[in-house]
C-alpha cells in the first residue's frame, strides 16, 4: 500500500510518520480500526477536541505499548494523522478524507457510540 509522508506538514529534516494516501483508505480497514473500544475512545476524544491532541492528553486504561499499538492502527488505517511537534506526537482525525470517501460514516459512528454510552449508563 503506497504511503504519504508529505501530508504530515512536518518541515524537511524532521521526523515524519507514514500515512495511507486518501485513495488507499479502505472501508473495511476503517471499520476494523473503529471496532476496538480503546481506539473508539481515542477517536471520540479527538472529535470532541476539534483539533490536535498529544498522545498523553488522552488517558487510556492500558499500558503505554498498547496505547502505541492503538494509535498505530488508527494511523495506518487512515483514521488519524500523526505528526511530531518537537518531541510530542500530535494526533488529529482525518475528517475531511473520511468524509470524502465515506460520507456521514464518522458522524454516524460517533453518534452511535454516544447513544450506546448513554444506554449503558442508564442500565
Amino acid at each position: 500500500m503506497p504511503t504519504d509522508t508529505t501530508s504530515t506538514g512536518a518541515p524537511p529534516g524532521t521526523r515524519s510518520l507514514e500515512h495511507p494516501a486518501r485513495e488507499d483508505i479502505r472501508l473495511t480497514e476503517v471499520l476494523h480500526a473503529l471496532a476496538d473500544p480503546m481506539r473508539l475512545r481515542i477517536v471520540r476524544t479527538l472529535a470532541a477536541a476539534e483539533g490536535e491532541l498529544n498522545c498523553a492528553d488522552i488517558e487510556l486504561p492500558v499500558s503505554k505499548s498498547t496505547c502505541t499499538h492503538h494509535y498505530r492502527v488508527l494511523r495506518e488505517h487512515g483514521v488519524i494523522q500523526q505528526l511530531y511537534r518537537g518531541t510530542a506526537k500530535m494526533n488529529r482525525l482525518r475528517e475531511a478524507d473520511l468524509e470524502a470517501l465515506f460520507p456521514g460514516l464518522l458522524d454516524d459512528v460517533l453518534r452511535a457510540a454516544e447513544l450506546q454510552e448513554r444506554r449503558l449508563d442508564e442500565s
